[in-house]
């Protein structure tokens, strides 16, 4: 299971160093793309997978279901971490997720999150209402 946060920086190749905690199941080559609300999502090749089925059941004749699907697809890349646990970030989610030099990592069930420091203190300050947001997740059965 992907939990926790981990704070740490590109090296000078801008490759991530994925913390030992997050590194055993997320494997060795996992898959990396945009993510909602301005981060990354790196997700290990197994919960890429599952995805990706879900992804292929939505109608292809549904405007939202193509632009989704088209999303999360045209920035993935795999990514395949040295032994050192490195792996490189492409340019352009550097660029999407704003990742200059301070990252966050944070692990979330079934897929790592990559945050700039930066856009992680912005959505914690956020004001963010977990309150509102729990009563919510009874309706879904949590």
């Amino acid at each position: 299971m992907l939990i926790g946060e981990y704070q740490h920086a590109l090296d000078i190749k801008n490759r991530i160093i994925v913390p030992s905690k997050l590194r055993e199941d997320l494997g060795n080559n996992f898959v990396m793309t945009k993510g909602l609300d301005g981060c990354l999502y790196a997700y290990p090749l197994e919960e890429w997978k599952n995805l990706q089925e879900k992804l292929k059941m939505l109608p292809l004749s549904n405007k939202d279901a193509r632009a989704f699907v088209r999303f999360f697809f045209a920035g993935a890349c795999e990514v395949e971490m040295d032994k050192q646990g490195r792996g490189l970030i492409p340019q352009n989610l550097r660029e999407y997720a704003g990742i200059e030099k301070e990252i966050v990592s944070i692990g979330v069930l079934t897929r790592v999150e990559i945050w700039s420091k930066e856009k992680w203190k912005n959505y914690n300050e956020s004001n963010v209402d977990y309150q509102l947001i729990a009563e919510k997740m009874s309706d879904l059965g949590i």
